[in-house]
């Protein structure tokens, strides 16, 4: 672990004590796939400066340290929250893609992708070298990329916008040591310079213009989409966020499906956002809570009624490979991760490996079949 203590500029001792206490952990699976990286670990919980998933990188060259998403912090009431927090400041109003996070930088030769938690997956790498060309990197091999991953072929969040094979939307650029962002400005160049793909930037506007992002909010809602990030368009301040009733409910539906793999805060910080939204925004309070109560129940009963008829509650997704190899080590990633995904299907599609997987929702399938023997909650 010295490659650590050197890179976060901390003691052997400092560093040893991280790794007795669980907050550093593995980054990555060995493999050639990997053929920049030596070594690599993440850590498990925020520590000093440094955030949840920072991952530290010993190259065959030099030293990465590629640091985690910053928190971003909600706001409930918009009026009020908007004009606190930015006060006079101008204001980008960027929707809120509902897939999975992922940094993207360059070691060695190599393009590599880090997940949320501090994980470099060979999936979204070998996605991430097909679709994002290295040419940002040569002139900016300090950065990293924060994207949205988003399609059909995502193995970690259902798509939600007919994208046929996993696509990557640029939301931040920042340094990657210091986690500093480039402006709203910057951003824009830089996405059109090299042809990437960006979020939807809605609105350049201020705190004062409630009535216009009201009205932002509510078309995104009958969209169907998740909500919108708000960010000074200097990236001086921290970015607020903000979701629709479309996003709330969804969650709901997706975690009393699956109620025993989520936790109560989960849903009652879902159900609470409900009722903050329905109060500023005067909305028919039948209408909201039929929706809302669909939503619960329906997706509840729907698992109930697979367990009843001795099924178990699952998942299913497509993903696709360029190859066996690459294929057996996401398997071996999964491990690490701690998802447990079954093989149910295997072919070969346009040169590829297109492979159907099935996720067991263990807990919730178990906690219905003892419900419904009659055993207490």
């Amino acid at each position: 672990m010295n490659f650590v203590a050197e890179a976060l500029n901390l003691s052997k001792f400092s560093t040893e004590r991280l790794e007795e206490r669980g907050i550093l952990r593995r980054a990555f699976v060995k493999h050639p796939f990997f053929s920049d990286i030596v070594e690599a670990v993440r850590i498990e919980k925020k520590f000093g400066i440094y955030e949840e998933g920072t991952v530290i990188v010993k190259g065959k060259e030099s030293l990465r340290v590629f640091r985690g998403f910053p928190k971003i912090r909600r706001i409930l009431y918009l009026e009020s929250g908007l004009k606190k927090h930015f006060g006079s400041k101008k204001i980008a109003v960027e929707e809120k893609m509902n897939g999975y996070n992922v940094r993207i930088g360059i070691i060695g030769e190599n393009i590599y992708a880090i997940t949320r938690r501090g994980l470099i997956c060979p999936y979204t790498t070998e996605k991430a070298r097909e679709k994002i060309s290295k040419e940002f990197f040569d002139e900016y091999p300090e950065h990293m990329l924060c994207c949205e991953a988003i399609g059909k072929a995502s193995p970690y969040v259902p798509d939600y916008y007919g994208i046929d094979d996993l696509e990557f939307f640029l939301f931040d650029v920042r340094e990657s040591k210091t986690n500093k962002a480039l402006s709203i400005y910057d951003k824009e160049e830089i996405a059109k310079r090299y042809g990437l793909k960006m979020v939807d930037l809605l609105l350049k506007t201020s705190a004062e213009d409630i009535e216009n992002i009201k009205k932002t909010l509510e078309e995104l809602n009958e969209r169907g989409r998740e909500g919108v990030v708000f960010k000074d368009l200097e990236m001086l301040l921290p970015p607020l966020k903000y979701t629709t009733s479309f996003s709330n409910c969804g969650d709901l539906s997706y975690a009393f499906k699956n109620f025993e793999e989520y936790g109560r805060d989960f849903m009652l910080a879902r159900i609470i956002r409900e009722a903050f939204q329905t109060f500023e925004f005067k909305d028919d309070l039948d209408k909201r809570a039929h929706r809302l109560g669909k939503a619960i129940l329906s997706s509840a009963i729907e698992s109930i009624r697979k367990v009843s008829e001795g099924k178990e509650v699952t998942e299913l997704l497509t993903l696709n490979f360029s190859s066996e190899e690459i294929l057996e080590l996401f398997k071996i990633h999964l491990k690490l991760v701690g998802i447990n995904l079954r093989e149910i299907e295997r072919r070969e599609k346009n040169g590829r490996i297109e492979v159907k997987f099935e996720r067991v929702m263990r807990a919730t399938t178990d906690k219905i079949r003892s419900l419904l023997e009659g055993n207490p909650w």
